[in-house]
């Protein structure tokens, strides 16, 4: 069997498949009730011709049989015997073929049956009885013919007519079907124009109904998706050219001073000592980059419980810290709209950020307002100025390069960067003692 390649298509079949075992079911119904209907209007005529025959005959002395004429009683003699008990009384103009049927339906009772010479006609037997007993018989015949030709053109009638009906709903539920999916190929058409040429686009909220109202949202939501990953990757090579920048010219700065001039044993080791730790730096850049660049917007948002992440994080912090970590949230279980594995990317480098710089304290808490869940990570360290607060963002930026922590300066832009592309934020709240980051994030 040949199945449709299209859905349309597929549709359309199983619409016409389903009607036409209804269709089958009804046929069969109606043409088994036709035929039972006329076998039951040839057995009433059968029965009204014996009566009315049985009307003409008396029973005489001796259970003898008189049959009375009457005017006009040839359609009565067609196909009719009177018989007084085995013997033929009347019916020589009756069809021959049919006297053996006739004879022996004599003395019978009453009872029909189809003739056994002619497959075409049916016999009635109508006792005729005096005092309860069986005197005489009245046989009558009738051919069938024309309730089997009524029979033959209903059954035909009915089938012409399913046949047209199938095709008739194959053609209409192949345009339903076709009118239906038609949004469902523009806004395909739509978002594969848009993911190559413009991922700005959205379809919307616009009045649509549900199933396609589902549909526009998923396909917005893969193209944000999309375009994260769009925006990642070219922001991701914007700062690595920035990032490399710095190290780069430094190295080639001192590798063009070692070639220039000759220089002390000092100074040669002091060179050879900054080249190092530049191309350490680079190692340290590209691999952070990276990391974020593997892990990054590409995965799809999810949900969370962020008490049991939060608690997960500090337990791992606490074992390798020597500040005391304490975390509070407002209520349990408590939940954000991105996955695990992206709550702790965003978390993880704003309490690395405190533990670092941290004097023995660092305070975790999450809460939930409105329509976003906010986490406060808060130390008693020496804190950010005002013109540092917007700075610590900036990739590579340190308040103090000589203060001997390790770290690249790349922790909290990764941070607030990943925070955002989820719809969040990661921002410095300005408290007078310490420093206290505040991580946004949606909720659902």
């Amino acid at each position: 069997m040949i199945r449709p390649t299209t859905l349309r298509g597929r549709l359309a079949l199983i619409g016409v498949l389903t009607v036409a075992a209804w269709v089958a079911v009804l046929t069969v119904a109606f043409n088994v009730g036709l035929t039972n209907r006329l076998h039951s209007q040839a057995d009433d005529v059968l029965r009204a011709r014996a009566e009315a025959t049985a009307a003409t005959v008396d029973v005489g002395p001796g259970d003898r049989l008189d049959v009375r004429e009457v005017p006009n009683d040839t359609a009565l003699d067609t196909g009719i015997w009177i018989y007084e008990g085995h013997r033929l009384v009347e019916g020589g103009d009756s069809p021959g073929v049919l006297r053996d049927d006739a004879d022996a339906l004599a003395g019978r009772g009453e009872r029909f049956r189809d003739a056994r010479h002619n497959t075409s006609a049916r016999l009635y037997a109508l006792p005729v009885r005096v005092a309860r007993r069986q005197v005489g018989t009245i046989v009558a015949a009738t051919s069938f013919d024309p309730y089997q030709r009524t029979a033959r053109l209903a059954l035909a009638g009915s089938i012409a007519l399913a046949a047209l009906l199938l095709v008739g709903v194959y053609v209409m539920a192949r345009m339903t079907v076709t009118r239906a999916l038609a949004p469902v190929d523009r806004m395909a058409g739509q978002a594969a124009e848009w993911s190559a040429h413009d991922t700005t686009q959205r379809f919307g909220t616009a009045s649509r109904p549900d199933e396609l109202a589902a549909l526009a949202a998923s396909l917005d939501g893969l193209l944000d998706r999309l375009s994260a990953v769009l925006r990642h990757e070219r922001q991701l090579s914007a700062e690595l050219s920035h990032e490399l920048r710095t190290p780069l010219a430094h190295i080639a700065a001192e590798t063009e001073l070692l070639i220039d001039r000759e220089r002390s044993a000092d100074e040669l080791a002091r060179a050879h000592g900054a080249i190092r730790d530049s191309a350490d730096r680079m190692r340290r850049i590209i691999e952070t980059l990276l990391l974020a660049a593997r892990s990054d917007t590409v995965d799809a948002p999810g949900r969370c419980a962020v008490d049991e992440v939060l608690a997960s994080v500090v337990a791992r912090r606490q074992t390798t810290c020597e500040a005391s970590l304490s975390l509070s949230t407002e209520q349990s279980p408590l939940y954000c709209g991105v996955g695990t594995d992206v709550l702790e990317r965003i978390v993880s480098p704003v309490l690395d950020n405190a533990v670092r710089y941290a004097s023995g304290q660092v305070r975790l808490s999450a809460r939930r307002r409105e329509d976003l869940l906010e986490i406060e990570v808060g130390d008693d360290g020496p804190g950010l100025g005002g013109a540092d607060a917007e700075l610590a963002f900036t990739p590579g930026w340190r308040g103090d390069p000589a203060d001997m922590h390790d770290g690249a300066g790349l922790g909290l832009p990764l941070a607030r960067r990943l925070a955002r592309s989820v719809g969040g934020d990661v921002v410095n709240l300005s408290t007078g003692h310490g420093a206290t980051f505040l991580i946004l994030l949606p909720t659902g």
